[in-house]
C-alpha cells in the first residue's frame, strides 16, 4: 500500500524538473520558436552546436512527452551528434492556430524548425506517432534526410485494418480514448497496451497526477491528429522512400502489430532493415532501453565498444543519494 503524498506535491512534476535537468546538463538548452501564421514549436537545442558534428532529431510519440521519452538516450547520441529534441504540435509547449492536423503538417513544420536553427541536413528518429512524422519528411524532403529510424510506427496501416480486426480496439472512438486517457483505468489500459509486463499496483493517485501534468492540454487536437492519420489511408498511396531506413519493433506491440512492421519493410524495399527486439511491446523504449540504444547506434553510428557511461537514472539516483549523504 502506497501512502498518498502531501496533497502540493506532484511527482510527474518533480521527474519533469529530473529531466528538465538532465536535458539542461547535457548540453542542451530550452527554445521556443516563432515559425509564423500562428504556429511556434519548442526544442531542446544544442547550446554549442558544432559545425563538424551531423544533426540527429529525436521526435516523441504520443504519452510522456519527448523528455520522458529519449531522456535515457542522450548520453548514447550528444557526444556524437549535434542533438534536436523538438515537442510536436500540441504536445508540451508546440502549439499551432491553423486547422491542419496531418503528419504532413507536422513534417513540415518540424522541417521548418530545423531550418530556422540553421539545419538543413539531418539523421531522424521517431518513435510512434514520431515515426509517421519522420516517414512524411524522408518522402517530401529527400535531400534533408539521410538516415531514418522508425521505432514502433504503423505507417503501413490502411483505414480497413481498423475494420479487419487487425487492431485490440474496437473502433477510433476506443482508439483515442487510450491514447490521450482522461481517467486512470483509461491509463491503466494504455499501459497493458504498451508493456508485456505492466507494473501492478500502481496507485489511482498516482495516475492521476500524471494525466493531470501530462494528459489534460489539447486533448480534442490530440483526438484529430490521430484521426487524421487514419482516415483514408491507403498504403498504395503511401510514398515510396529511398533513405537508408531501420524499422525497430517490439515482437508483442499490441498497439500496432509486427504484421505492420513486415509491411513496411517490404513497402521501402532494399534499404529497409528491421530489427524486431523480443520480449517488448509497444514501450521498447522504455521496456528495453539497452537493445534500444544498441540497434540505434549500430545503425546511426557504427559498430563500437559498448558504452559505460551511467544512464541518466543512475545519475539522478547518485546525485539524491549524494544530497541526503551530505
Amino acid at each position: 500500500m502506497f501512502p498518498r503524498p502531501f496533497k502540493c506535491f506532484s511527482f510527474t512534476v518533480y521527474r519533469d524538473w529530473l529531466y528538465r535537468y538532465s536535458f539542461t546538463n547535457a548540453g542542451l538548452r530550452s527554445v521556443i520558436t516563432d515559425l509564423g501564421e500562428g504556429t511556434t514549436m519548442h526544442c531542446w537545442v544544442p547550446k554549442f552546436p558544432k559545425p563538424n558534428k551531423p544533426a540527429l532529431i529525436l521526435i516523441h510519440g504520443f504519452g510522456a512527452n519527448a523528455m520522458w521519452q529519449y531522456g535515457e538516450y542522450l548520453r548514447h547520441f550528444v557526444p556524437r551528434f549535434n542533438v534536436f529534441v523538438p515537442d510536436l504540435l500540441f504536445f508540451g509547449e508546440s502549439s499551432t492556430s491553423r486547422p491542419e492536423r496531418s503528419d504532413s503538417f507536422q513534417a513540415q513544420c518540424v522541417k521548418k524548425l530545423m531550418e530556422a536553427h540553421g539545419v538543413f541536413r539531418m539523421n531522424v528518429v521517431g518513435i510512434s506517432y514520431g515515426g509517421f512524422v519522420g516517414y512524411r519528411m524522408a518522402a517530401q524532403f529527400p535531400e534533408a534526410v539521410d538516415k531514418l529510424v522508425l521505432c514502433c510506427a504503423g505507417v503501413c496501416l490502411e483505414e480497413q485494418d481498423m475494420k479487419n480486426g487487425l487492431f485490440k480496439v474496437a473502433d477510433l472512438d476506443d482508439a483515442t480514448s487510450i491514447l490521450v486517457p482522461q481517467t486512470p483505468d483509461k491509463l491503466r489500459e494504455l499501459l497493458r497496451f504498451s508493456f508485456v509486463r505492466p507494473a501492478r499496483g500502481v496507485p489511482s493517485w498516482f495516475l492521476t497526477d500524471f494525466i493531470e501534468v501530462m494528459c489534460k492540454e489539447h486533448v480534442e487536437e490530440k483526438k484529430q491528429l490521430i484521426a487524421a492519420i487514419l482516415k483514408d489511408r491507403q498504403l498504395s498511396d503511401l510514398p515510396k522512400i529511398t533513405q537508408s531506413t531501420l524499422i525497430l519493433w517490439g515482437d508483442q506491440d499490441q498497439v500496432f502489430p509486427l504484421e505492420l512492421a513486415h509491411r513496411l519493410k517490404s513497402h521501402i524495399g532494399g534499404t529497409a532493415q528491421l530489427a524486431v527486439i523480443k520480449d517488448a511491446g509497444h514501450a521498447l523504449n522504455v521496456e528495453k532501453p539497452k537493445e534500444f540504444a544498441k540497434h540505434l547506434k549500430s545503425f546511426l553510428i557504427g559498430p563500437e565498444s559498448s558504452d559505460q557511461s551511467p544512464s541518466i537514472t543512475e545519475q539522478i539516483q547518485k546525485t539524491i543519494f549524494d544530497f541526503h549523504k551530505s
